[in-house]
Parts: C-alpha cells; structure tokens; sequence
C-alpha cells in the first residue's frame, strides 16, 4: 500500500506540490493523471526517495521507501526508462542491480522473459528502441517481485501490441493482491486499464474516485437515436425546442431534450425507435472537465 499525507514539495517560491494526500491501495490498478506541471513526476519521486519532501509523508506499505532493508522488494519503480548505462547490456544492467538484494541470476532472466527481451539480453542498451527501453525499465521494476509497482508512462514508445501487453500485466498484477500505481497522459488507455484514479492539478488533490463515478459526474447532455423515420423525428423534435444533428441515415443525436421526452414525443407520433440511447461522457471528457481549470500550460 501507498500512502501520502499532507504531502508538500517547494522549489523556492514554486510549490509543486501543495498538501497531497490519498491512498493506493492492493488488488486494483490506480491511475495517477493531471496536466503537465500538476506534480506528478515529483510526488512520485517523493514516494520512492529521489526528491525530499518539504512537508507531510509518502509511505510503501508502512514505512518511508528508504527505510526498508529491502527497497526493491517493496516498490519496484519505472520513472525514466532511459536511466540506464548505455554501454550495458541488459542482463548485466539487471544483475547489478539484482546484487545489492540478493538476487540471483534465474530471477533476472525470469524478468528478461517476461518483458520479451530474452532474444535481447546481451545487447547494449544504448541501441535499444524507445519501446525496448521501456520494456527493460519494467523488468528492472519487477526484479524484486514487489508488493507495490509504480510505473511512470509505461506505454510510451511501445507499439499496439506492447500496449496491449502492459495493460494485461498490469491487470495481472494487481489479481495477484499487488498495489499498483501507473502514471499516465493516455485517457484511453487509462479508461481501459485502470479501476481507480487519483487526478491532481496545480500540486492539489482533484479527485480520488473510480474511473465509473468520475465518469457519471459529467452531463454530456445528448441522445443518440436511431429509427426509420429520423427525419419526421427530427423535425417533431425540432419544433419542440431540441436540437438535432444527423451524422448518418436513420441516426440522431438530439441535445436540449432528454430520452423520457423523446420517446414520448415518437410514441404520440407513432414513430417506431430502435435505439434510444443518453450518451455517456468518455474518461477524456471527464478529465477535461476537471482538470480545465488546473491547466498550467495552455
């Protein structure tokens, strides 16, 4: 579990951070969104030790990330897949870090394998794809099989199929009791992949709420309709003070009037309807919607 309270970082009169406090907890994936500039990059530094925070606390199951005995058993962690030794390979890049735990070479390849760079172990990073360094930065994050993994822009760089892939491990991960915190500017991919969300703006908290309940906050105000008879529909609706678009034949999408009034108004024309349908906001809409105001670089 990840837990961050009252959490404060300033950089002489910028506070990037600004008393953030929310829970990640195991068993779910937890998206962690907000606008360039929101802090995201340096709560998650704070979280695992690389920044000092100038207030509050972040904690990896009870204790500060650099008080365990243990820290890559604990939170395995990818905040830049480029810090790597570029004349390494990546099993030796691996192995050095699997010796200062204790770890043994089996894991390591176990890691290689199953971010698809076992064909790649004796490569150089240095000539690694965005995508392959990617992939090695995750291998690096779950050498210690960690009960909290914490992964900044996972997908960046990888093609669909390694999209695809990280969004089944970390789905994975998270079945298997893990906590699991995953950074990301892709609303679709987040919608997709993640059950809870922690957004923040300007430092602050914005939402700690699941990806359903932020969805339904948003009223996006329009009623998909399709019928045979869409363009007496249309004009019936239009005279009652909605307004009606048509993108295609047999298909409306009415706004300034809801689904109860709609089908009403077709039952008393007697206009058959196949689909009467009040569209729900995307996960991208939902954000904008939030975030607008919190918006540092326009």
């Amino acid at each position: 579990m990840i837990e961050v309270h009252e959490l404060r970082k300033r950089y002489g009169d910028r506070l990037a951070v600004d008393g953030l406090s929310f829970t990640v907890r195991p068993g779910q994936v937890t998206g962690f969104l907000g606008p360039n500039g929101a802090g995201k990059s340096t709560t998650l530094r704070m979280i695992v030790g690389l920044d000092h925070p100038t207030g509050g606390t972040a904690t990896v199951n009870g204790r500060r990330y650099r008080d365990h005995p243990d820290p890559l058993r604990q939170a395995g962690a990818l905040l830049e897949a480029r810090s790597v030794h570029r004349g390494r390979t990546a099993r030796s890049h691996l192995l050095a870090l699997a010796q200062t735990h204790g770890i043994g070479r089996r894991r390591v390849d176990e890691v290689l394998a199953l971010v698809g760079l076992d064909t790649a172990a004796g490569r150089r990073a240095g000539g690694f794809s965005l995508g392959m360094g990617q992939r090695l930065g995750i291998a690096a994050a779950l050498l210690g099989d960690p009960a909290v993994v914490i992964l900044d822009e996972p997908v960046n760089g990888l093609d669909p199929d390694g999209v695809l892939w990280v969004r089944t491990l970390l789905q994975d991960l998270a079945a298997e009791g893990r906590t699991v915190l995953v950074s990301s500017h892709l609303m679709s991919e987040m919608a997709l992949t993640a059950e809870h969300l922690v957004i923040i703006g300007r430092g602050r908290l914005l939402a700690d709420t699941t990806v359903a309940e932020l969805i339904d906050r948003v009223a996006v105000g329009t009623v998909l309709v399709r019928s045979p008879r869409a363009g007496e529909l249309r004009d019936a609706l239009c005279a009652a003070g909605a307004a009606v678009t048509t993108t295609e034949a047999g298909v409306l999408q009415v706004a300034r009037a809801d689904a109860t009034v709609i089908g009403e108004l077709a039952a008393r024309q007697g206009i058959p309807l196949y689909e009467l349908t009040p569209r729900r906001a995307s996960l991208e809409e939902a954000y904008m919607d939030l975030t607008k105001e919190a918006v540092e670089y326009r």
